[in-house]
């Protein structure tokens, strides 16, 4: 058998699935959250979730991809609020289960921080399927926001998408401010509302 062989042998055994499936990506956040990105390994995912490395592979070709879906896994699903303004939107957004005051997504990123700088495969994948929807979100509420003129023509909303979230993690990564309801309701009405006004 060729190296080129392989990835055609592995396609055709049995796919893991259901409880199993769902047992091993709890283990790999398990691990992911006791130890970090860089130290863990497929060994010791295998170990916690009591299965053995080949079993792993044979549903995941790399760390980098058992990894993103065991965050997606886990990820909280996200409503897009539409009350009518901008700062209520944001504020049920950010402040809610899987927002920026949520510790559990918070402490994931932390975790995965330098994989980002590092890993280049794990840092595509992350930003497309798990950081890329929350940008969609944001990005849409801003948009909403705009075509009822709470926003001004010129800003951009690309730019502004992500600016409460950098304010937020900076604080929270750089400063040790926790990431509290009070803090991201403060930088709404400080920095991202007047921002916006006309």
């Amino acid at each position: 058998m060729t190296p080129t062989d392989q990835p055609e042998a592995s396609s055709l055994r049995p796919r893991i699935q259901g409880d199993r499936e769902q047992e091993i990506l709890e283990a790999t956040l398990s691990v992911l959250c006791d130890v970090g990105y860089d130290r863990l390994t497929m060994d010791a995912v295998a170990t916690r979730a009591k299965a053995s490395k080949a079993t792993l592979y044979r549903r995941w070709s790399s760390k980098a991809a058992l990894v993103i879906d065991a965050l997606l896994a886990d990820k909280t699903p996200v409503n897009v609020p539409d009350t009518g303004s901008l700062r209520e939107d944001l504020i049920r957004t950010h402040c809610t289960a899987g927002g920026l005051s949520d510790k559990k997504p918070v402490g994931i990123l932390a975790s995965v921080l330098t994989a980002i700088h590092r890993d280049e495969e794990f840092a595509a994948q992350f930003r497309e399927r798990f950081i890329g929807p929350k940008i969609a979100v944001t990005r849409l509420i801003y948009e909403r926001a705009k075509e009822r003129g709470e926003i001004r023509p010129d800003l951009d909303v690309e730019l502004l998408s992500t600016s409460l979230a950098g304010i937020v993690l900076h604080r929270t990564f750089l400063l040790g401010e926790a990431p509290t309801p009070e803090l991201i309701t403060s930088v709404i009405d400080q920095i991202i509302v007047p921002a916006c006004r006309h």
